[in-house]
């Protein structure tokens, strides 16, 4: 089993055999079997439509999924890795035990997502918005840009961000107790206090927290 470990969650992640895996780069020939136990690499899907597909026990590889449309269906033991998922939307879909590595959502819309056993690395976020996403279990983002990014009415509790860019991420209503947020500077993050109930953070997050709070209660600070 392998697993990973990000401040203090273990996720388990996917352990996969290239050998045992069936290559294809045919979308439509493979919607039948469900994608399971596949290799993809390289494949131009942009644009395509997966409605209530579940895909199982693959490796996606350098594959164009821009534009694409993900309704509902599932995403478990899987690997994920340099895939092109700019301007695409992903509606009610459950992830599990998966790792995504080195991927674009730039522009991605995330709605009803559940999440358990991720691993998110080195992934880029910008601009994408995240809409009801719930974490039901260990969830992670390592060294990912999540700048002008939104996150509305998420829950996403013991979500550990390590070394990420948040500058102007935005948080609207969100639940996020317990979450790990040591490692990334809040200069820009655009927040209420709320939305940091209970999360984790280091001494060298303190001056930015308190410019939250002066900007938030309004405060006048003047010398003496």
């Amino acid at each position: 089993m392998r697993t990973s470990a990000v401040g203090d969650v273990t996720i388990l992640l996917p352990d996969l055999d290239p050998a045992d895996l069936d290559p294809t780069t045919d979308l439509n020939d493979n919607l039948n079997d469900n994608l399971s136990d596949t290799l993809v690499e390289n494949a131009s899907w942009r644009s395509a439509v997966l409605d209530d597909v579940p895909v199982r026990g693959s490796r996606i590889v350098g594959t164009d999924l821009s534009e694409s449309v993900w309704e509902a269906g599932s995403l478990f033991g899987c690997e994920i890795v340099r895939t092109d998922f700019s301007g695409a939307s992903l509606s009610g879909v459950a992830v599990e035990r998966c790792v995504v590595t080195g991927s674009r959502f730039t522009g991605a819309r995330l709605t009803d997502l559940r999440l358990k056993d991720v691993l998110f690395e080195g992934c880029r976020f910008d601009y994408a918005t995240f809409t009801r996403v719930a974490a039901t279990g260990a969830v992670a983002f390592v060294d990912c840009i999540l700048t002008d990014a939104t996150w509305s009415s998420c829950r996403l509790p013991k979500v550990v961000l390590r070394s990420c860019r948040l500058d102007r991420l935005e948080l609207e209503s969100c639940q996020l107790t317990g979450a790990d947020l040591r490692g990334n500077s809040f200069h820009d993050l655009k927040t209420t206090l709320g939305n940091l109930r209970g999360v984790t953070l280091s001494d060298e997050q303190l001056p930015d927290l308190t410019r939250l709070a002066v900007e938030e209660l309004g405060l006048t600070i003047r010398g003496q």
